[in-house]
């Protein structure tokens, strides 16, 4: 049974706040089940209707509805029920069980039913559990415990853990975000010995072949390209071993067929891949497209790589204000400026940078073109070629942070900075 006690909503008294996040990032992904919701009150209908938008829900069809038991009953001797009713009612403990005799009448024995009530109490819980309802919520409600009960019902317990994604992308294209993801994919790998899956999704141009001194057969394309035979022998069949616990799903890199894509042609694959190991680097090129939103809004990290100028300054306040309205449950997307130092070019300092973003860089990686083309001329990792460099101790300080063995700073707030008026005297 879920006690859930909240005074107030938190989501108006601090706009930008995420305060779910944390618990959220603990739930697993909703299944494709159909969801039919009954409210009698605005606030419940709220939160569900949060909790349906939430990137974990991207699969379940969720309808909601005003209105309790009775609309339900109504609806549904002219429907089939769904694989789960949820129910809000704001009968008492003893009113309860008759009210709900109707729906027994009209619902279907494989559908799931959970109940949102007013009432906190044992005898009613131990009742509803004895008479076919699958979990009672105790009401006011949050869109984390929504999620929670609705994947406890779903997933298996006895199944191993799903891995962590973290998509990475560029501001701006050549600012080295392949370079960042495929050695913090292998920094992963190598410190903390854990299984690691780099999947490079830039079909036509990828370069984590190279990176790796790689030449496989087959890669992601045969993945994308044939999903109906994509499961955990088949992924292994495609994935490259490129060193101990570290493997890699490679672009063909090739012109000769078009790429083009639906929303979520990559989807399948990636929850086959988080099925398989703890750590998905999803390398994402600098596109925006229905495949390439899909894939950031439902990763459980996003990563922006930039360089301190302009151009990249102004896309990512665009891709950070585009996460927020896809991602509106989850924590601010990481910043790592790279390519810090370019001798004669004029650049904005990092603080200038991060301040009007609101947000402050998890790392800032110095210009050093020796040892990035040194390491991508040999295929070989920043931190096999030179493990001393401060570049390196960088990279292994981002696998600490995205990893969670290490917090992130605490950020500041910050207003609008001079930089911003420069943008605006552009347009």
């Amino acid at each position: 049974m879920s006690q859930l006690a909240l005074e107030s909503d938190p989501y108006l008294e601090e706009a930008g706040n995420v305060p779910h996040a944390g618990r959220l990032n603990a739930h697993r992904p909703i299944p494709r089940i159909s969801i039919q919701v009954f409210c009698e009150a605005e606030a419940v209908a709220k939160q569900i209707s949060r909790a349906s938008e939430d990137r974990r829900m991207a699969k379940a069809n969720t309808q909601i509805h005003m209105g309790g038991v009775e609309a339900a009953v109504e609806l549904f001797q002219t429907v089939p029920t769904p694989n789960l009713i949820v129910l809000e009612t704001g009968a008492s403990p003893r009113d309860m069980l008759p009210a709900l005799a109707a729906l027994s009448e009209v619902c279907d024995p494989s559908t799931k039913v959970v109940i949102i009530g007013h009432y906190n109490d044992v005898w009613l819980y131990r009742e509803l559990m004895k008479n076919g309802i699958s979990e009672y919520m105790v009401a006011p409600i949050d869109l984390s415990d929504v999620i929670g009960v609705i994947g406890g019902l779903y997933s298996d317990p006895e199944s191993k853990p799903l891995g962590n994604s973290i998509a990475f992308i560029g501001a701006k294209g050549g600012v080295g975000a392949s370079t960042i993801a495929h050695n913090v994919g292998w920094a992963i790998s190598s410190l903390f010995k854990n299984e690691v899956v780099i999947a490079d999704m830039d079909l036509p141009y990828g370069t984590a072949n190279i990176n790796f001194d790689q030449d496989p057969a087959q890669g992601i394309a045969e993945a994308v390209f044939s999903p109906e035979r994509i499961d955990d022998v088949y992924l292994d069949r495609l994935l490259a071993q490129c060193a101990d616990n570290l493997s890699l799903l490679a672009a063909p890199s090739t012109l000769d067929r078009v790429f083009d894509f639906r929303d979520d042609s990559f989807a399948h694959l990636i929850d086959i891949a988080q099925r398989s190991v703890p750590h998905v680097i999803l390398d994402v090129p600098h596109t925006w497209n229905g495949w390439t939103r899909t894939t950031l809004a439902r990763a459980d990290e996003v990563v922006i790589v930039a360089s301190p100028e302009l151009a990249n300054l102004r896309n990512t306040k665009n891709l950070i204000d585009a996460l927020k309205q896809l991602r509106p449950n989850d924590t601010e997307p990481q910043l790592i400026l790279n390519q810090v130092g370019i001798p004669k070019r004029p650049e904005i300092a990092p603080l200038d940078f991060c301040s009007p973003l609101g947000i402050k860089a998890i790392a800032t990686i110095a210009f050093d073109p020796a040892l990035f083309g040194n390491a991508s001329n040999n295929g070989r990792m920043l931190g096999e070629t030179e493990p001393a460099s401060p570049v390196v101790q960088s990279i292994n300080e981002i696998a600490h942070i995205l990893t969670g063995r290490q917090k992130v700073n605490p950020r500041k707030k910050a207003g609008l900075g001079s930089v911003f008026s420069k943008l605006k005297r552009k347009k």
